[in-house]
Formats: C-alpha cells, structure tokens, sequence
C-alpha cells in the first residue's frame, strides 16, 4: 500500500517552492506525504541511462541536513535510501507516542525497518524532518545512491560557506573542526556532549542565501538576528547507543564514505535477527530487499541494485517484488544453514577490506560504547561513550 502511494507521489507533476515559510506540515502518513510533498522535476534518462545531478542540485537537496553533526548526518543519508521506512516509522512513533526511554528502544528493534530508521525512532525531530516531505527525501536517497561522493562534497561545500560566512562554528551543542584529511580540507561536526544529542534547527536560505535550485519545501524556523543554528531540547539516547553510534561519515579525499559500527545497539540487533554475524566496522551499502517496493529514480540504479525503477508498470513492479522476495528468503536460508557466518550481502553491511588504508571505519568498534569517531588516517576526533539514562529521553 505504501509503495503504491509512494510511486504515484514519485510519478506525478507538481510544482516546487523555495518559500522559507511553507505550510505546516500534516501528520506523517502515506496520504499525507502525498498532499504535502512538492517535486523537484527529475531530469530525463534513457533505459539504461542514469542523469547525474550537479553540484548546485546536490547542494540545495543536502541543504537541510548539511549542518548536522556527523553521526546523525550519516544515518539520515542511510535512511533517505529507504522510504516506506521512513513513513512507517513516523505513522508507528505517532501510535506508540507512550513509549520512552529503554522501551521505546526495545520496540523499536522489534520492527522490520532498517536499523538507520530505528534510530531516528529515538531522535524524533530528525525522523521528523525526513518524514515531512518524502519526496525530498527519496529523491536525496536517490541521488545518494547514485552519486555517494559528490553527495558528500556536497555537504562540505556547504559547511565552508557557511564557516567561512561566520555561521558555523562550535556551539555548547557541537563542535566544529577543520581539518586536513588527505590532502583536502574537511569540515568534521561532532556533538559536544557524549550523552545528549541536539538536531539544529536552521533556514537554508538564512545560512547561504538564494539558490539557482531551489530548497526542498520544508518548515525552516524564522530567523531571529544572530541566531544562526537553533538548538532545541537534547535528546539523551541511553542504550539505542550502546556499543557507539552505528553511523559516521569517513570523509577522505576521492572516496567518501559511510560507515557502520556494528557494535551499535541497532545495527547489532539487525544482523543477529538476520543472522548476520559481524563486529567492528564496516563500509555501508545499500540494501535493496530493505527498499521494499519503492522504485528507484531511473532503470540504470533499478538494474545495479535489483528493484523497479519509476514509470515501470504495476505488473511489472509487482514481478520484480516477488523476485525480491523470493532472494530474500533464499538468502536468508543459506545464512542460516551456515551459522549465521555467511558473506552474503543480506544487511549489505559488508567489511571493508583490511588491505586500503581507507577502511578504517569512522568509529571505535568497541563495546565499551565508544561514539563515532574517525580514524586517525582520516585525522577525525574521537569522543566518548554515549551513555544516557533512556533513549528518546528529552533534556
């Protein structure tokens, strides 16, 4: 039902604002999704052709995430690849809105969304601010499975302008560091403190002005003079952190990447459910039976990753679930029969290899609960455990 909404939404015409100021938005639900979201014209593609969006594009689409620190940045990119989880996730937050702390964690592991999703289950103005236009944020998926480093320089593009304009900089929420990785410069946001995460507030158009493209048409907060980021109640994350943050950005030169602890409380919970026997650090890759029945923006990133592309017909979208789902339980079966050891790409949360220099992950991998942290290759910090009294718990 959500992937039908969701196609028809990804497939019509609409129109696109830049207003700083649009209407409220709706409560999270597929109908409401589609009422509420307003298209950004995707560009023509042959078949077998997948139109790269530039570097203008991709900075008005990353706009609204940008300045998030690292960790949180990274699992919303994950996230944005899966959609129907997203809406799902924001439709189940509203009927369980009695659930705290531990419990709402451990409910939250009990769901069939990826493990990026049920994170954002404990920071719901994050998972907020993905579920109020979904068609901003899979065309952001989109485009991040098809251009994953551009994506990123995106980011950083953005955050120069932005420190550079005298509007970033550490705050008592997070901390702002520039560094040399490579041989080229990034910009590394972390959260200052190692048990309460902010998600900063901002308008795009405040931070960086008018764009050729326009924002995505979300809710930005007015601006208040000098009032550059906003910062609302911390949220302390308890044991949805435990084992460190499962995401974090490896910035490095040519090669961007996402990283996954599989420590995480989350993460770890996912591939035991999937028999998926793993630890430390991993490169992240996109998992397409987790997609579901959402169709990927053009039939080149259908075809590398397996799934139906937009303006495939229903039956041929139906055809390629069955297959799907057919692959899924195959795969799950051979997991099984060996242990849960297999290598096979059930989670996609593959090893990096040991042979680069670059597949040191962007976090501790530790049990202790270390947070994200890049490795010293990469000139990352590094932080504390993440130890707050509940997840989802409000400061």
């Amino acid at each position: 039902m959500l992937a039908a909404v969701l196609s028809g939404l990804l497939a019509a015409p609409m129109g696109c604002s830049s207003s700083d100021t649009p209407p409220p938005p709706q409560p999270a639900s597929a109908a409401a999704a589609s009422q509420t979201a307003a298209a950004r014209p995707a560009p023509q593609a042959g078949a077998d052709e997948s139109v790269k969006l530039k570097k203008e594009q991709l900075e008005a689409l990353v706009a609204p995430i940008a300045l998030y620190p690292d960790p949180l940045l990274a699992q919303c990119l994950v996230a944005s690849t899966y959609p129907l989880d997203v809406i799902a996730a924001q439709q189940w937050l509203g009927q369980n809105s009695s659930l705290k702390g531990d419990a709402l964690v451990k409910a939250a592991e009990q769901q069939k969304w990826d493990p990026s999703v049920q994170g954002l289950v404990v920071i719901p103005d994050a998972l907020k601010r993905l579920s109020e236009d979904i068609k901003w944020t899979t065309d952001l998926g989109d485009a991040f499975l098809a251009q994953e480093n551009d994506v990123m320089d995106a980011v950083q593009s953005l955050r120069a302008k932005a420190r550079d304009g005298g509007k970033l900089q550490t705050t008592e929420q997070q901390k702002v560091e520039t560094k040399t990785v490579e041989s080229q410069t990034v910009i590394e946001i972390q959260p200052a403190s190692t048990e309460v995460v902010y998600v900063p507030t901002y308008s795009p158009s405040v931070i960086w002005g008018p764009m050729y493209y326009p924002y995505p048409p979300l809710y930005y907060p007015p601006y208040y003079g000098g009032a550059w980021l906003g910062f609302g109640v911390g949220i302390a994350i308890g044991i949805g952190i435990s084992g460190g943050w499962g995401w974090g950005c490896g910035w490095h030169g040519g090669g961007n990447t996402i990283n996954i602890n599989n420590n995480n409380n989350f993460v770890n919970h996912y591939n035991k459910s999937n028999n998926i026997n793993r630890s430390g650090n991993s490169n992240w890759q996109h998992n397409a039976q987790q997609r579901g029945g959402a169709p990927y923006k053009d039939r080149a990133t259908a075809n590398k990753y397996g799934g139906g592309a937009r303006g495939d017909s229903a039956q041929a979208r139906q055809s390629q679930a069955s297959q799907r789902q057919a692959k899924g339980q195959k795969s799950g079966t051979s997991s099984a029969s060996r242990g849960g050891t297999s290598s096979s790409h059930v989670g996609n949360r593959n090893v990096s290899p040991g042979s680069s220099g670059r597949s040191s992950s962007a976090f501790s991998g530790s049990s202790s609960g270390s947070f994200a942290r890049s490795s010293s290759s990469r000139g990352a910090s590094s932080m504390g455990g993440m130890r707050g009294g509940g997840g989802g718990r409000r400061r």
